[in-house]
Order: structure tokens, then sequence, then C-alpha cells
């Protein structure tokens, strides 16, 4: 065994102790779903089973997902429903910005499912809500997660930019040698160039990027990646544990143990990304407004050696 080769222990895919979380039965929770769907919402958190979603509700922290609840593609570690998506609610960006509002958040994470049907991929739709959000809930900074914009990413990635979030996300999501059957709709390098391109456009705005681990990944195969962010100037770094959500998913090839996340988020910070967070519930949105803090302290202390 080298270290391209992924471990593969049947006895390692019983899920362990460290990734058991407590069933939302809390308040908070349940007022915050009561709230996405009085709006008509839908949440990243439900669609794709958040694990941490017991913890974040009970806080009242919810990523939206716009542009529907349903895919125009299929991966496969992914839970949000595929099909032939509906038109797009134009009340959707009021909505977000009222549900920022209701529930008192400093930061907010708006995410999508892929609309491959819409002429812009629904960057406009994106700009939007945060032209919505600047508006009517201004003190509450702004992080996005957007798809790759296949075949329309060069207009999409420049509107969206030009509406100024706080920090742009695009989740790479595995190793290079995996996306023909864990991403099969989507190009390896393209969403690299994606995350190159914010940066070019706007060196400011904050850009994030995370893998999925236990899919069948090398340990250097996520080295590359790692410096393949880093040559794009990614300056947050998210690695989190894979799950299946059915059976009709990717299969846990390994479940990686927190002392391996935290070789990995080592290696990642030896690089140079300004934050990383490596640990087995880790996700894009979990902890996202006190990782935004984190992260302009980060860029200040950089800046401040120099």
């Amino acid at each position: 065994m080298n270290d391209m080769t992924p471990i593969r222990d049947p006895e390692r895919r019983r899920k362990p102790d460290w990734l058991r979380v407590k069933a939302p039965i809390s308040k908070g929770f349940s007022e915050t779903r009561k709230l996405m769907r009085r709006l008509n919402l839908n949440t990243v958190c439900e669609e794709a089973a958040c694990p941490n979603i017991g913890e974040c509700w009970t806080q009242k922290h919810a990523t939206v997902m716009i542009l529907g609840d349903t895919c125009t593609r299929a991966c496969a570690f992914c839970n949000v429903k595929t099909g032939m998506p509906r038109p797009v609610d134009p009340l959707e960006p009021e909505h977000v910005a009222v549900a920022a509002g209701e529930l008192g958040l400093e930061h907010i994470v708006i995410t999508s499912v892929d609309r491959d049907d819409l002429p812009d991929g629904g960057a406009r739709q994106f700009v939007k809500v945060i032209e919505s959000l600047r508006k009517n809930a201004p003190n509450t900074t702004i992080e996005i997660l957007t798809p790759d914009f296949r075949n329309k990413a060069d207009d999409a990635v420049r509107a969206i930019v030009e509406a100024r979030p706080d920090v742009y996300n695009h989740n790479l999501e595995t190793v290079p040698r995996l996306y023909p059957t864990i991403r099969p709709g989507a190009r390896y390098y393209h969403s690299l160039r994606l995350l190159e391109r914010v940066k070019t456009l706007d060196p400011t705005i904050f850009t994030k990027s995370g893998m999925m681990l236990g899919l069948g990944e090398g340990r250097l195969e996520v080295h590359q990646v790692m410096d393949d962010m880093r040559s794009a100037d990614v300056d947050f770094l998210t690695l989190g544990q894979y799950l299946q959500p059915t059976p009709r998913h990717a299969e846990v090839i390994d479940f990686v143990s927190p002392k391996q996340f935290g070789s990995y988020g080592e290696m990642a910070r030896a690089k140079g990304f300004l934050l990383v967070s490596s640990t087995p519930l880790t996700r894009s949105s979990y902890h996202a407004g006190d990782d935004f803090a984190r992260l302009k302290a980060a860029r200040e202390a950089k800046l401040a050696k120099g």
C-alpha cells in the first residue's frame, strides 16, 4: 500500500462514535423550520441531510438553498432530488432577506441547486438575493456557495462578484480521479478556474472551497488538491467526512479518524491557507459566521506582517 492507496476496511464502514449526533428536538430547531416553511424557502441543511442540522437550527442558523429544491444533475454523493426544476421564484430574494432579519443573522450562507436549464445558470438570482440582503439586512455579511455554472461561468461569476458577497465558496468536493463517478456532471479544472477567476476579478473577496473525505481518495491526492487550491489563491479550506445519504448513493470507503483530519489540517495550514476547518463533522457552512470573523482576523494579521 502506498500514499495513493485508500484504506478499505469493511469494519470501518460502521458509523463511529465521533459521527453520532443528537436528534433535533429543541425549540429553536422548531422555530427555524416554521420560519423556512412560512417563507417558502429551502435549506441545504434539510435537502442534503446535514448531520449538524440540530445544532445549527437550535442556534437559528440555516443555509438557504435558492433556485428551488430540484437539481438538474445527479451527483453520486448528493441527496438533493434530480429532475426538471420549477420556475424561479421572484419573491425568493425578498424572503431570504426577511429570514435573515427574523433569525437575527450576522452572517448568512446562500447556496443553490444546479440550474443547467437557465441561460445564466441561476447567477442573476444570486445577484438579486445579495442585493436584497444589502438593502434589507445591511449588517449581515454574505457568503455564497455556488454551482460551477457549466458553459456560462465567465459571465455568471463576473455578475456575482460585482454584487460583492463577502465570501465566495465553490467546492471541489473530491480529488480529480474520482470526478467521473462522484461528480460526473462537473470538471475538476473548470471548478478550479472558477475559484481563480473570482480572485482575478476581485482579490478582496474571500474564497473558500471544500472536500469530502472517505470516498476512496489517497493522502497524496488530497495534498495535491490543497496545492491546486493554493495556486488559485483560495483562502479557506474545509475538509469533512462523507456520509452516504441513502444506499443508492456512493458508498463510504473509509471513516477518516479525527486524528487523520487533524493531520490534514496541519498540512493545509503549512501550505498557506488563511483558515482551515478539518474535522469529521465539518461542512461548508458549519460555524460559517465565526469562521468569517476568524478569516478577517487572519488576513489582517498577515497584512500586518508585511
